[in-house]
Order: C-alpha cells, then sequence, then structure tokens
C-alpha cells in the first residue's frame, strides 16, 4: 500500500483539493454532512486506481484528478445510501453519517454527490468518460436493489452473490480503470484489459470483506463483526455452508439468514469454521486477483502497471 502509494502521492495531493473545492455548499448541512463521511478516512482505492491506471498509460494531463475526485463521490454517495438501508451505525470506526446526521439527511446529501459528480463528469467534456460513469452508476444502482432483494433470501446461490458483488462493487472499480486508460489514449485492448483487471480487482476485494465480517478484527476492520448476519445478507462464507455443511449446520444458518439479528452468530461461526467456508472465499478471491493481474498483459511495463499487480495482491492478503 504504502509503495504504490507514495507513487501517486502527488496526485492523490491534488485529488484531494478537488474533494475539498468541490464539496462546497451554500447549504450548511450539505457541506457537514458530506465533509463528516469524504474526511473519514477509508483505502481511497478507487481514486488511486484512477489515477494508477492512467499513470501506466502515461498520461501527462490534469482530468485524471477530477475523475477521480467524482469516483471517490459516487462511492460516497453509495456508502451514505448503503448505511440507511442497512441501519448501520460503525463504518470505518466512527459513527456513520446516519446516526449522527439523521437518515434524511444522509440519503439527500447523498444526493448531492450523485448530482455534483455528474457536473464534474461533464466539465472534462468527454462522450466516453460520461458513458462510463453513467453506465456505472446505473448499475450500481441496480445492484443496490438487488442485494434487498436477496436479504433474508436462504436461497440465493452462489452465482447470484457474485452478481451482486460484479453490480455493486465491482462495476465502480472497472469504470475507475477505464477511466484511465480512456483519458491515457489507450489502445482497444489495453482499455479493455484495464476493465477486466478493475472488475475482477473490485469482486476480490468484496469477496475479502466478506470474509473480514467473519474474522477480522473490530479495531481494524471498523466495523461490527456479524454485520452482514445481522442484515440477513446471504454472502458466499454463509452460501458454502448451506451447500456443504451438515443438516443441523445448514440449517442454523438458513435459520440466521432468514430471520437476521446477531442472536446466532456464535453457532454460525462455528458452521463456517468447521466447513472450510472462509477458506473457499480465500480461494475465489485469490482467483479474481489472479484474473486481474493477467488483464494487464496488455498494458505497457511500467511502475504504474507494477502498482497494480501490488494492488490485487494487497485486494486479498489485508486484514482491513
Amino acid at each position: 500500500m504504502e509503495q504504490f502509494y507514495n507513487l501517486i502521492e502527488p496526485d492523490m495531493t491534488a485529488v484531494d483539493a478537488v474533494i475539498r473545492r468541490r464539496l462546497h455548499s451554500d447549504i450548511a448541512l450539505v457541506r457537514q454532512v458530506a465533509e463528516y463521511i469524504i474526511q473519514g478516512g477509508g483505502k481511497r482505492l478507487r481514486p488511486a486506481l484512477v489515477l494508477l491506471a492512467a499513470g501506466a498509460l502515461d498520461y501527462r494531463g490534469t482530468h485524471h484528478h477530477e475523475l477521480a475526485a467524482v469516483i471517490e463521490f459516487i462511492h460516497t454517495a453509495t456508502l451514505l445510501h448503503d448505511d440507511v438501508v442497512d441501519g448501520s451505525d460503525l463504518r470505518r470506526g466512527r459513527d456513520t453519517a446516519n446516526a449522527i446526521f439523521g437518515n434524511s439527511a444522509s440519503v439527500l446529501v447523498g444526493d448531492f454527490l450523485y448530482s455534483r459528480a455528474f457536473q464534474m463528469m461533464v466539465a472534462v467534456d468527454d462522450m466516453r468518460v460520461m458513458r462510463v460513469l453513467s453506465d456505472a452508476t446505473n448499475v450500481i444502482a441496480e445492484g443496490e436493489v438487488l442485494q434487498l432483494m436477496n436479504c433474508h433470501d436462504a436461497d440465493v446461490d452462489e452465482a447470484g452473490y457474485l452478481q451482486v458483488i460484479r453490480y455493486k462493487t465491482a462495476k465502480l472499480f472497472e469504470a475507475a480503470a477505464q477511466l484511465g486508460a480512456i483519458i491515457g489514449g489507450a489502445s482497444a485492448a489495453a482499455e479493455q484489459g484495464m476493465a477486466t483487471y478493475g472488475i475482477h480487482l473490485g469482486t476480490a476485494f468484496q469477496l475479502i470483506d466478506d470474509v473480514l465480517d467473519y474474522s477480522g478484527a473490530e479495531v481494524e476492520t471498523g466495523k461490527h463483526l456479524g454485520d452482514d448476519l445481522a442484515e440477513g445478507k446471504p454472502t458466499l462464507p454463509l452460501i458454502f455452508v448451506l451447500q456443504h455443511g451438515n443438516t443441523e449446520q445448514a440449517a442454523c444458518v438458513r435459520r440466521a439468514i432468514e430471520s437476521g439479528g446477531r442472536d446466532d452468530f456464535p453457532n454460525v461461526l462455528a458452521a463456517i469454521r468447521a466447513t472450510g467456508a472462509l477458506e473457499y472465499a480465500r480461494r475465489k478471491a485469490r482467483a479474481e486477483a489472479e484474473l486481474a493481474a493477467a488483464a494487464l498483459s496488455v498494458v505497457p511495463a511500467s511502475q504504474y502497471k507494477d502498482s497494480l499487480l501490488e494492488l490485487s495482491l494487497f485486494a486479498v492478503a489485508r486484514s482491513y
């Protein structure tokens, strides 16, 4: 992480300046909520991905700073809406915006960030950029709805789970990498390679997030263990137990998904560990990371490409 953040440190500083400038609103509550969530930290992987992809294609302008900020605004808007839908009260080790400012303010400021992102992408004045971002935003919204439909449904299979990940999480990774390639003037093959890299990286990233929900340290993940279970989300570790656990283990997980809450968390965790569900999910994440790395074979060698490859390793090795 430190290696590739050092590589793009001047660009990330410029992106932060864009974010601060573009957060301005005459409405005080908009500023308060937006600044609270943006300043909450996080890995900033998605904007970093725009910068690394652009650097790998030898881009020398400044549009990648604006686009990296656009990606961060879209991501932040989804977080605001997610936390309201999920009823979450902790993110990145801090109270969620909805816990402090209320659900209504969080939803409306999320809408502000979406609309501000579209103002910024129009300013770049590139129809292909606008098409990628508008399509991605629409797919992400579909993913949110699909995840909502899947909640408390213990019959969701692995393919259905992966579809939610591709839509809800991986699509923005794909857009971030593809945008860097587009403004870098990449060939069609290199652009497709970057997009493919992004979607597999995002999938690996979310798979590990779902593993950490049952294995991470709360002080590192910044969220409560078992949040997904409490919300009735059928993530891959649970799906694996349903398909490969014994009758008692499968019944326990089914009951937990359908009812939600944390009452069954110790028994569910025991079933996950006994069946090897977390290792299975990690293997799937490693396979996605390998696909991401392979997709960069059409991209010229550079420090930026090396960092993209390192990022695919970090996505599956991380503990936060």
